[in-house]
């Protein structure tokens, strides 16, 4: 997306043990999705592709438009080939279900869709990564935990202090984590993608490469289709001016639209949730998101806590136990887990391995909201960082 594409790039390049992000790097050993899956496409348009692969030059349809919105114009400018998804007929059944089942007019969608576009970019940065690269959390995490997001976040904090102070006594979710997560999703909203959602999820939704889960993931992005159409129906935005990454994601926290309308919070009382151009909309609906998906607000110590593990190795069946914190201290103990501070006897926690490539692996006692934060993004990576680097930011911010 990148402005957001080389973040999600990086995310990738160094998927957490436990992670399955909903975009990946591109596989340069992956097929590419083939001109059949694109029944807009002229025949001049494939040969003039095909010509230029062999020539080792890539050929895309460039456009730049201005779409109108209540508030403002948008202006964007990326590859896209306008596609006439109206021919597919996926696409026709999908505007049936949104016509019979959610009431909108037949010739609006098929006015809107006959302005998508199809993004091959996303197409190929979701394909899958090609097996082999270890796992290196000491790698992954030095992409976040650095100085210009540190800093960024430094003055994050301090322009909304009392907006996010709002939403820590709110929701319980404290200050750091709130901090951490937009830090690491988009660098405090410098970088919250440049693709027209519709156009992206159409894509995605039809356009799907071949891949294992290819039915799965297609399906998912029909469902974020229509979730883009209800919520810009219900919140009377215009569908083009929803701007996010290749993957749909939208705005300084990255939610996908039905997370917008599940969780999204209009944290600043205007009427509408703007997650791309409120802070406060997007710090209220980090809060609420976590709340939702398990976070303890009677929990007042770290999410995480360092670990040692004995050399007699019965602790590894306690690994890759899922996203839930579902082992008493007992049980970590009698494993031979010491955690570095005492456990609550009447917790459950979870058993985390960070593993640093040839070096030694880190190992984590975790509580629930450690694993609230995974539902953010599956990857035990991923929650780490949100926490390692809303600590610092706290820290850089005391100094």
């Amino acid at each position: 997306m990148k402005s957001i594409v080389p973040l999600f790039a990086a995310l990738a390049l160094a998927f957490a043990p436990i992670g399955q992000a909903d975009a990946g790097a591109k596989d340069p050993h992956a097929r590419s999705v083939s001109a059949k899956a694109k029944p807009g496409k002229t025949k001049a348009k494939a040969t003039a592709k095909t010509k230029a692969a062999k020539s080792g030059k890539r050929v895309s349809i460039k456009s730049s438009r201005v779409i109108k919105t209540a508030a403002a114009a948008a202006v964007i400018d990326y590859d896209g080939e306008h596609s006439n998804f109206l021919e597919w007929q996926a696409m026709r059944e999908f505007i049936d279900e949104m016509v019979s089942q959610h009431g909108f007019d037949r010739a609006y969608l098929e006015s809107l869709f006959a302005q998508a576009r199809f993004i091959d970019s996303a197409v190929q940065l979701v394909k899958p990564m090609p097996p082999g690269k270890p796992k290196n959390w000491q790698v992954y995490s030095s992409r976040f935990i650095e100085p210009i997001r540190i800093a960024a976040g430094v003055r994050f904090w301090n322009e909304h202090a009392t907006t996010l102070a709002r939403a820590e006594a709110a929701y319980g979710v404290p200050a750091e984590i709130i901090v951490g997560i937009i830090g690491v999703e988009t660098i405090y909203g410098r970088d919250t993608g440049k693709f027209r959602v519709l156009d992206t999820l159409a894509t995605l939704a039809f356009g799907y490469p071949d891949t294992p889960n290819r039915a799965s993931r297609m399906q998912f992005f029909r469902s974020e289709l229509a979730n883009t159409l209800l919520f810009a129906r219900e919140h009377k935005v215009e569908p083009f001016s929803l701007l996010g990454s290749f993957a749909g994601a939208v705005g300084m926290p990255q939610f996908m639209p039905g997370s917008i309308l599940k969780f999204g919070v209009d944290f600043n009382g205007d009427g509408q949730i703007d997650l791309r151009n409120s802070p406060e909309d997007a710090i209220g609906s980090v809060a609420n998101f976590l709340v939702q998906h398990g976070w303890k607000t009677e929990y007042r110590d770290a999410p995480a806590v360092p670990a040692d593990v004995s050399p007699n190795h019965a602790w590894e069946k306690l690994l890759d136990r899922g996203l839930a914190a579902t082992l008493r201290p007992e049980e970590l103990r009698a494993a031979g887990v010491t955690a570095a501070t005492a456990l609550p006897a009447e917790r459950l926690y979870g058993l985390v391995d960070l593993q640093n490539g040839a070096e030694a692996t880190e190992y984590w006692v975790a509580n629930d909201n450690f694993f609230a934060i995974t539902k953010y993004n599956r990857s035990y990576f991923y929650a780490m960082s949100v926490i390692e680097l809303g600590r610092a930011v706290s820290a850089s911010r005391a100094n």
